[in-house]
This record gives C-alpha cells, sequence and structure tokens, in this order.
C-alpha cells in the first residue's frame, strides 16, 4: 500500500511527460540509472528526502529507486511543488506528500510522515527535516545512517548542530561539491532567478538598475544574467572580500542604504534575514520590485512591508501589490520565498544532473561506508566530482587533455627546481 498526498492523482500523465523532458536533458543521472540498476546499491534501503519536488527531483528520485530504494518525499517549499510530478511519482509508488500551496502546517506535517518513515538515508534541501529529526524525533534520527545537505543555508545549519556536538549521524554535504556550488548555484540559479522575474513581471531588464544582495556563487550567478539582459547591476554585501570581487568583476558596490534609494528591482541572496527591511522599504522608488534566491523566505522582510502597508492586492499571478501611506507601490513576487521556484520551474534540467548526480552519488556513499563514517559534516571525495565532470563532458562531445607520464612526475615529486 503505497502512502501519499498530492493534488490531483489525475494529473500523473502529464507529469510523465514532464519528467522524460527533464531525462533527456539529464545525462549524467541516466548513466547513473543504468549502473544502479545493474548493481542495486540501494537494496532494502529506506531513504526520505525533502526537496523541491520538480521534474528534475523526478529524475533523481527514479534512480534512486532503480537502485533498489525505498523513497519517501516531501517537499521542500510550500510553493514550490509541480503537482503534475508529484503525481507522476505516487502513481509510480513513491511515498509522496507535497503540493503546491500547502500552509506552514501542512508543510511541517508532510516532513513529519516523511521522518515517521523510519529512514537510513536522509536527503535535504534546506536542512527542515534534519532540523526535525534532531528536535521533534530525535528518536528516529539517533538511527539514521547518515544523510546529505543540498543547500549553503542548510550546510549552515548541520555545521552549527556539529559545533554544538548534537549532530546524530554524519552527513555529505553535497552543496559543497565543485559539480554542485559552481553550477547549480552560479549559472541555474543565475538563469532561472532572471526567468522566475520575467515571469511574474514581464518587465525590461534593459537600462534597469538592478540590486542583488549577497556576492556568493548564487549572487554571482543573478548579477552576471542581469548583466546580460542589458540591466544596470549594484551589488551589496557584508563581506570585504566578496564586495572587492564584485568590484573587479566591474559591478557597483554600495550599502543597502543606499541601494535602496536608487533600485528598480532587488533580489536577495544571503542565506540571511532582514536583509532588506522596513527603513529600506520607506526610501524606495515608486514602483520597486522586490524577490528573493535565497533558501527561505526571510530575507526581504515581508512582516516590515504588512506593518507599513495601507493596502494589498494581487496584480499577477505570483505578484502581490503593496500601497505605501503615501501612495507607493511596492511589488513582491512569490511571497518573498525562492523567486525562482515560485514564479518558474526552478534550475535547467541540465544543471540539476550534476546537483542530483551528487545526491545519487553521495546516497550510495552513506550506504557503502555507514559503519566508517564519523558523526560530522564531510564533503564528497574530489573523485566523485572528476566523474561528474568527465561524464558531462561526455555528453556534450568535448574531449579534454591528459597528463602525460613525465608532466605526471613533475608534479609529483619535489626535485625539479629552476
Amino acid at each position: 500500500m503505497v502512502a501519499f498526498k498530492v493534488a490531483d492523482l489525475g494529473l500523473s500523465e502529464a507529469g510523465f511527460k514532464i519528467i522524460e523532458w527533464a531525462e533527456r536533458h539529464m545525462p549524467v543521472l541516466m548513466r547513473l540509472k543504468n549502473e544502479f540498476m545493474r548493481e542495486k546499491p540501494l537494496s532494502g534501503v529506506r531513504v526520505a528526502a525533502v526537496l523541491h519536488v520538480t521534474k528534475a527531483t523526478a529524475v533523481l528520485v527514479r534512480v534512486l529507486v532503480s537502485g533498489g530504494a525505498e523513497v519517501w518525499l516531501a517537499g521542500s517549499n510550500p510553493l514550490s511543488t509541480q503537482d503534475a510530478v508529484a503525481a507522476a511519482l505516487a502513481s509510480e509508488g513513491v511515498h509522496v506528500f507535497a503540493w503546491r500551496g500547502q500552509t506552514p502546517a501542512e508543510y511541517y506535517e508532510c516532513i513529519s510522515r516523511v521522518a515517521s518513515s523510519e529512514p537510513n538515508v536522509v536527503i535535504d534541501d534546506g536542512a527542515d527535516l534534519h532540523a526535525y529529526l534532531h528536535s521533534e524525533r530525535r528518536d528516529v534520527g539517533s538511527r539514521v545512517w547518515g544523510g546529505t545537505e543540498e543547500t549553503t543555508t542548510g550546510v549552515n545549519r548541520l555545521r552549527s548542530l556539529e559545533r554544538s556536538g548534537r549532530l546524530l549521524y554524519p552527513v555529505i554535504a553535497v552543496n559543497d561539491s565543485l559539480t554542485k556550488f559552481m553550477f547549480d548555484n552560479r549559472y541555474g540559479t543565475g538563469q532561472s532567478a532572471i526567468d522566475g522575474i520575467l515571469r511574474a513581471t514581464n518587465v525590461l531588464l534593459a537600462g534597469k538598475i538592478f540590486v542583488v544582495a549577497g556576492y556568493g556563487w548564487v549572487g554571482k550567478g543573478i548579477a552576471m544574467r542581469a548583466r546580460g539582459m542589458g540591466a544596470r547591476v549594484v551589488v551589496t554585501e557584508v563581506d570585504p572580500v566578496r564586495a572587492l570581487e564584485a568590484v573587479m568583476d566591474g559591478f557597483e558596490v554600495m550599502p543597502m542604504s543606499k541601494a535602496s534609494l536608487i533600485g528598480d528591482i532587488f533580489v536577495t541572496a544571503t542565506g540571511n534575514k532582514g536583509v532588506i527591511r522596513e527603513e529600506h522599504f520607506k526610501v524606495m522608488k515608486d514602483g520597486a520590485i522586490l524577490c528573493n534566491a535565497g533558501h527561505f523566505n526571510v530575507e526581504v522582510s515581508v512582516e516590515d512591508l504588512e506593518r507599513i502597508s495601507v493596502g494589498k492586492r494581487v496584480v499577477r499571478p505570483n505578484l502581490e501589490e503593496y500601497s505605501l501611506p503615501d501612495g507607493r507601490k511596492l511589488y513582491l513576487i512569490g511571497e518573498g520565498r525562492l523567486v525562482n521556484l515560485v514564479a518558474a520551474e526552478g534550475h535547467p534540467s541540465e544543471v540539476m544532473d550534476m546537483s542530483f548526480a551528487n545526491q545519487a552519488l553521495a546516497t550510495k556513499y552513506i550506504v557503502l561506508n555507514k559503519e566508517k563514517l564519523e558523526k560530522r559534516v564531510h564533503v564528497l571525495p574530489r573523485s566523485i566530482d572528476e566523474r561528474i565532470a568527465e561524464i558531462k563532458l561526455e555528453s556534450m562531445n568535448i574531449e579534454i587533455d591528459k597528463l602525460t607520464e613525465e608532466q605526471i612526475r613533475y608534479l609529483t615529486s619535489w626535485e625539479y627546481g629552476t
């Protein structure tokens, strides 16, 4: 008996088509799927996952199932689930608890259902499931073999648990794999965040003053793509090294107190709360557009915006207009939640191909090494990164050089000098 709760199981046929399209653009995962089918490395393993339930996630789930796993899946954001995909997975026997438009209570109830499956391996995006297993269900968490984490925000939370000595099981920081953060965070979010802004607003980016808060890998990708669309990009930062990097990359850098006076479009990408707040709203231009590309909906202070506004209405799908006492209007995309998943479809499948290849191989790595891994946050071996990159390049018909024996000797010896 398959336990699940989705919006409409009748959407499954549409979901199959969407997943098939993703599979055609995820060659690394499809290679791994064939390997997992032959080897069955996850036979008898129960996997609990809290991920954005998208077409790319469905391909990962199919890979895990092909390896013998029983998968329990919940969404990692109340507004990011693609209902057709959830329906398709449920009809294939996956225990899915996800639908778009969940209340906070429903969101955590789904996490509870997944946690109650008594998982061997935990896959998370944002660490809400990890946190639940370390607070509400420590009895279950204490029996978990190991877990993985997809995001910077989630890895930060898990490292906090590790520092406090409370981490119950080893965790692989998938986000810290080179073939994840250098591509997914930069090229994936860079494109999909712009996609979400355009779908929600249909404004012209060329000539706009586009403010990016945070110049980590996500912020870099968004700034790069916004500039490519002709926007005049301003970066705000608290880290002097990243701020200097943004300057050297050709962007204007200033504090949010100044950027809020001139910006037309604001995107937060910091992983911190209250990045744009009341003091900034009060000086923004009439018509300024606000959105968030960080994991949680805390970077743009919706609470402040609600408090100082005298009216609110939905003017387009995923776009709310806030009226301020002086007559100015500010526009918030997707309730301040992840703009690329609320207002668009998330990252392109091609880039999630590498991110989720890391997830699949991390799951296998945990199963094979569960007796040896210490209870701390780990990074996957560099050899796995390189293998993913090699398969990806091969799928793109790109060849690279190989070191000669002489070059290998030169790089591994100390005798050679001037």
